[in-house]
């Protein structure tokens, strides 16, 4: 599958492509090591955190499922609070459907790998045969490396301490921020509506589970097109 989808490029682009994403993979593999050894450490048995990443594949979902688990709640409480904090990759699905793919095994694998760095990083190239290539390679190796590091973690279990300590976390954030920066560069309407979305974001931040922000930022769009007399689907 993966042929096909890359024959438009050379080996260089491609190998680009693996080189920029490795930054991507480093931070997730480090958020995935906290997420098992954090899972395990509260009690849960390995294989829970492992078939979690495999099956739901969501980071902020799997935090706050398991942050439910660990309080006492039930596993349909967990299982809701996942999906509301999910409820967003329905919008990045969107961005992405055109690079995804045409096929029906490609858009089924490629909707489970739609995540916030994947659609970020697929985004920031300037063509379609880049976009797409950017997609599948971050969104496997992603898949890969995220999974690792859970299984990692967990085998590690309690050993690894306290990870928020080593400040680690500060990791997936950066490299983000630094994939979407570019972005804001594409005209006053997209600022606006990144602006309103930050704002929102930071607002609620305090009050609401982790993912929840992100979602909530989808309402920087209401401005966009706006100022210009026009409305831009």
């Amino acid at each position: 599958m993966m042929a096909p989808l890359m024959a438009p490029l050379r080996t260089p682009l491609i190998a680009a492509l693996v080189r920029d994403s490795a930054l991507v993979w480093l931070a997730s593999g480090v958020v995935g090591v906290s997420f098992g050894a954090i899972s395990v450490a509260g009690g849960l048995p390995v294989w829970v955190p492992v078939l979690m990443s495999l099956v739901v594949y969501a980071g902020s979902a799997q935090f706050s499922a398991v942050g439910v688990l660990l309080a006492g709640g039930g596993p349909f409480a967990a299982a809701a609070t996942g999906l509301l904090l999910n409820t967003r990759t329905a919008a990045f699905s969107l961005a992405v459907a055109d690079v995804i793919g045409q096929g029906r095994l490609a858009r089924f694998l490629g909707a489970h790998l739609v995540t916030d760095e994947t659609v970020a990083f697929a985004l920031a190239q300037p063509d379609p045969a880049r976009r797409r290539a950017a997609f599948w390679i971050s969104g496997l190796g992603l898949f890969a490396v995220w999974n690792l590091g859970v299984l990692a973690g967990g085998l590690a279990g309690g050993a690894l301490g306290d990870t928020g300590a080593y400040g680690l976390d500060a990791a997936f954030p950066a490299v983000l921020a630094a994939l979407v920066l570019p972005a804001l560069r594409e005209g006053p309407a997209v600022r606006r509506s990144a602006l309103l979305g930050a704002g929102l974001a930071l607002a609620v931040t305090p009050a609401v589970p982790a993912g929840v922000p992100v979602l909530l930022a989808l309402a920087g769009l209401a401005v966009y097109g706006r100022g210009d007399g026009r409305r831009t689907a």
